[in-house]
Formats: C-alpha cells, structure tokens, sequence
C-alpha cells in the first residue's frame, strides 16, 4: 500500500518573521519514499534543516512580510501494516529501564504526572501491570473526555482533562501520559499524519494527529489515545514529551493563519486516491 501525505498552510504576516516548521515525517520512514519528498515555499525563500534534541526534523525560514504559502507532499511505501499489538507486553521495572527512556517518565508542560500521580494509583493501580492496564487507561480517556474538534485550546493540560469536557486529540494524549508516568510507565508523545484508511470516513476537516508511544517489554509501542484503536497507514513526524516539544508551526512574530491544510490517504501506483475501506476490516484490540 502507498501513503499520500502533506499540508498547505498559508500566512498573512505584517513583517518578516522567522519560522520553525516540523512538520517533515521522521528520518526513519525516508527509504520509504516513493520519490524525494517536495517542500516548497511561495514565494521562495531559503530553507536550513537540522535536528532538534529529541532527533526531529526542523526546517527554519524567514518569512518576508505579506503572503506567505508552506505546502510539503510525499508518498510513501507502507510496509508496517496495522499498528501492532500484543496483551502479553509487560511493565518494565524502573531500575530496569534504559537511561534514555528515563526522561519519559517525568512531568512536563501539559502532563502534571506529579499532580495526577495519586489519582492514577487509585484509578488503576489494582490492575495487572501491563497491556491491559494500558488499555485501560485508554478507555478511562473516553469516558470523561467527549472529542471536539472546535475545542483546541493551548492552555488544557492533562490534570484539566482528568475533570472531563471536551477534547481533541492532544489533549486525550496527554491524559493518557500522566497517568501513565504516574504509574512509573515511560511514555512519550508522538504527531504526525493518520488518515481513515481501513476505518469509515469521518465527516471532519483532516488535521494532524496526536497519540503516544509506551514503553512495555522493552521496546515502544503505539497506542492511540483519541481514536482507541490500531491504524493502518500512520506516518510518524516528531516525538517528544508533550504537544509543547513538537509544535507543526513556530512563528517568532505574528502573523495569520489564512488557510490550513492536511491530507492523508491510500493511493495507487499512479497517485489516484483509493477508497480507505478497501483496507478493511480493521483488527480488534488485544
């Protein structure tokens, strides 16, 4: 199966402004392009890539005053099939944790680990350790959190979430990682694109998405805490410890955000877009 994915965003900005835009998918899924990805700016201006402390891609631009266009698009090869899945995965003591995966087991801007600790230990601390604790955490988010696309709000941390309200996708990760790391379970956050391949469509605009990753049995895993199921198709771009370490757009001036983007679907060896349900039917939760 082949992956379409991309993004225009267009800017309306009253003076030049520098940019930082990570929204290029992760080095690791490179080979598996179909043909070089295409970044374009208009009008054209430099771009210089580098890579942030996580091992993002981030490309920096000076935005000139008017209008500016940012549109990237690639097709890839998608040898990963359905996120993969297994009820035996086990927690991982801490003093058993890789040092790198340490740092994911602290509290950051939108996850109070800290503040919600207790309460994840109430909620879930009689559980068996493991996938299903996992799970269940998962399900928790959908019983307080209702999802609301018009709903985005850069302030809503995870111990906002914990009282229930609306919610889109960030902040259903975000929830689900403070009780994760409350439970001493490292996990991290994770965006990028995730069309309705295998799944109904659904009759909202394409955005990018959020979910996270847990680290069980010694290796991540992808657990997807807005749409609590496994995905076909998704393309990772940046990883970090919430939304605040992976930001799509970073303006360093205003500027309006004029038009907006995303796309994500199957397409055949020539491009055209295939139906998602095609790819059907989608594989049960462990």
């Amino acid at each position: 199966m082949r992956v379409r994915v991309g993004h225009k965003f267009h800017l309306s900005l009253p003076q030049p402004a520098p940019l930082i835009v990570m929204t290029a998918p992760e080095a690791a899924r490179h080979a598996d392009f179909v043909a070089p990805e295409m970044f374009q700016t208009d009008p054209p201006v430099p771009v210089h890539d580098y890579r942030d402390r996580n091992g993002n891609i981030c490309r920096r631009i000076t935005a000139p005053a008017g209008e500016l266009s940012i549109t990237a698009d690639v097709t890839l090869e998608d040898r990963q099939g359905w996120d993969p899945a297994d009820a035996d995965a086990r927690e991982v003591p801490v003093e058993e944790l890789p040092d790198e995966v340490l740092t994911f087991l602290a509290p950051s801007r939108y996850v109070e680990s800290d503040v919600l600790s207790t309460r994840a230990w109430e909620l879930f601390g009689h559980l068996p350790p493991g996938w299903r604790r996992v799970q269940a955490i998962l399900d928790h988010g959908h019983e307080v959190l209702r999802f609301d696309y018009g709903t985005a709000s850069a302030f809503r941390t995870a111990e906002h979430c914990s009282r229930g309200g609306t919610a889109v996708c960030r902040d259903f990760a975000h929830l689900a990682l403070a009780y994760l790391r409350g439970l001493n379970i490292p996990a991290r956050y994770v965006n990028g694109y995730v069309g309705d391949i295998g799944v109904p469509p659904v009759d909202a605009p394409m955005d990018f998405a959020a979910w996270i990753e847990v680290w069980l049995s010694g290796r991540w895993w992808t657990f997807d805490p807005r749409n609590n199921d496994r995905r076909l198709g998704r393309v990772v771009i940046a990883r970090g410890h919430d939304a605040a370490d992976v930001p799509m757009l970073s303006s360093f001036g205003p500027h309006e955000l004029v038009e907006f983007k995303v796309w994500c679907h199957a397409v055949d060896e020539v491009g055209r877009e295939l139906p998602g349900l095609d790819f059907a039917p989608q594989p049960p939760k462990p």
